[in-house]
């Protein structure tokens, strides 16, 4: 079975939870990895960009984004039109972010997040299912605004 490719980057504050990522669920997913490489203090947008480019235009279906609360990296990924990135701190809104908002990129707070809790949200973020129905219609309402 094919890995599904994830790219996943982070600030400086989010470095060791994203190596943890990487090295915990690398049997379940081929994580491409956007940066940073250190806990150097760093632009989380430098990061950003390159990451929310490329779900804006299809590359990848779902990505990880990790900075110390989430916000920044959060702001910063949903400036694009096609991406909807939600910031997460438990399993059950990983799943709600998939299952009714269609969310493609998991925004991390990786100050507040656990080891236990990330490898969970983490594998509902990408195993659960947009439920579309009466989430697609709000869905596509967030586009219209933009237009």
């Amino acid at each position: 079975m094919n890995k599904v490719n994830i790219p996943i980057g982070c600030d400086h504050a989010g470095f060791e939870l994203k190596k943890y990522i990487i090295e915990t669920m690398s049997g379940i997913y081929n994580f491409i990895d956007y940066g940073t490489y250190s806990n150097e203090s760093m632009d989380y947008p430098d990061i950003v960009h390159p990451l929310a480019r490329d779900i804006n235009n299809n590359k990848y279906d779902k990505g990880i984004l990790l900075c110390g609360s989430g916000n920044g990296v959060c702001m910063t990924a949903n400036k694009y039109v096609n991406v909807r990135a939600a910031l997460c701190w438990n399993e059950e809104l990983a799943i709600l972010a998939s299952q009714h908002n269609d969310a493609n990129i998991l925004c991390i707070p990786a100050r507040f997040i656990t080891k236990d809790i990330v490898e969970k949200m983490v594998e509902k973020f990408f195993s659960t299912s947009f439920e579309k129905g009466r989430h697609l219609i709000r869905v596509e309402k967030i586009k219209n605004i933009l237009q």
